[in-house]
C-alpha cells in the first residue's frame, strides 16, 4: 500500500493511500480519516459512499465530516465510485464506467473483468483497512450521497449485522423504475431484472428492511428527484414499519451544500447507533 498524502485535521489525520485491488484488477485509492481518540486504540468506522462522477476526493474535502467525527472518535473511509485506469473498461456517458460503479459485481462484458465494487466494499477494503490501521471493524455504519446513498442503503440491507445503522443523502432510491438505474443495472448485471432486486434499496426494504435505524435526507428543490425517486422509498419505509427517518429538507438541492448542511446530523445519528454519544 502506497501513501499519497496524510494531513493533519482536527487533531486526527487524513491520508490518502492506494493499493492494489485483486477484486477490481486495478490501483484503487481511498481516504480515510482518524480521529485523534485512534492514537490510544481502535475506533468505530464510518463508511461514506460518494455519487456519479466521484472520486474518494469529493466528499473529503466538500462534505464536512472530519469535525464531527473527530468530536465523536470516528474513523471515516471515502472509497473511490468504480474501478480506474487505462485498462478498465470506461463509457462516453458520465453516468455508465468509471466514476459510476454503482456498487455492484458486474456480470457482463465487458464490465465483469473489474466492475466488483460490492465485494470490493464487502470484503477487500475493510480486511485491509484492518490489517493497516487502528480501526474496530467490528463497529461499523455507512452513510452516502446520490448514487452513493444507493449503494449505502443496498450494502446496509444486503449484508445483515454488519453495520449498526444506514443513513443516505439524496439517495436513487429505486434505481430499478428510474433512468439512473435501469441503464446502468442492465449493463452491469444484465437484463434478467431479477438481478437488480438486491441493487434496489426500495424493493430491498419491501422485502427485509434493515436491522437497525435508517436515516433519510432529501431537499425539496432537489433537480433529480424525479429520477431518485424517494417517495418509493419513504412509502416502503413506512409499509414496513422501519425504524428511523425520511426528513424532505424544504429549499435544498441535491449539491454538497445540501450534504455538508445536514452532515453533522448524520455523524451524531450513526455515533448515537456505535454508543458513542
Amino acid at each position: 500500500m502506497e501513501t499519497l498524502s496524510e494531513n493533519r485535521c482536527f487533531g486526527g489525520m487524513q491520508g490518502v493511500y492506494k493499493h492494489r485491488s485483486k477484486s477490481c484488477g486495478c490501483d484503487m485509492t481511498f481516504g480515510l480519516y482518524l480521529p485523534p481518540q485512534a492514537a490510544t486504540g481502535p475506533v468505530p468506522v464510518l463508511w461514506y459512499l460518494s455519487g456519479l462522477t466521484c472520486t474518494h476526493e469529493n466528499a473529503m474535502v466538500k462534505a464536512g465530516m472530519q469535525a464531527h467525527a473527530a468530536e465523536h472518535g470516528l474513523a471515516v473511509v471515502f472509497p473511490d465510485t468504480s474501478p480506474r485506469g487505462d485498462g478498465v473498461t470506461d463509457d462516453e456517458a458520465y453516468d455508465l464506467g468509471q466514476g459510476a460503479g454503482f456498487y455492484v459485481n458486474a456480470t457482463q462484458e465487458p464490465w465483469a473483468p473489474n466492475f466488483t465494487m460490492w465485494d470490493y466494499l464487502a470484503s477487500e477494503l475493510p480486511l485491509l483497512l484492518e490489517a493497516h490501521f487502528p480501526v474496530d471493524m467490528a463497529r461499523q455504519a455507512i452513510t452516502g450521497h446520490s448514487m452513493g446513498g444507493h449503494g449505502a442503503l443496498t450494502l446496509a440491507m444486503g449484508l445483515p449485522g454488519r453495520f449498526a445503522a444506514v443513513s443516505a443523502f439524496a439517495p436513487i432510491a429505486h434505481p430499478s423504475a428510474s433512468d439512473w438505474g435501469r441503464k446502468q443495472l442492465g449493463a452491469y448485471l444484465g437484463a434478467d431484472e431479477m438481478a437488480w432486486a438486491a441493487h434496489d434499496a426500495t424493493l430491498q426494504m419491501r422485502a427485509t428492511g434493515f436491522d437497525g435505524p435508517v436515516l433519510i435526507d432529501q431537499g425539496s428543490e432537489d433537480q433529480f428527484l424525479d429520477l431518485l425517486k424517494p417517495e418509493a422509498l419513504a412509502e416502503a419505509m413506512a409499509a414496513r414499519r422501519q425504524e428511523g427517518a425520511f426528513r424532505m429538507q424544504e429549499g435544498y438541492d441535491h449539491s454538497y451544500f445540501f450534504v455538508s448542511s445536514f452532515m453533522g446530523d448524520h455523524v451524531e445519528f450513526h455515533a448515537e447507533a456505535l454508543g458513542l454519544s
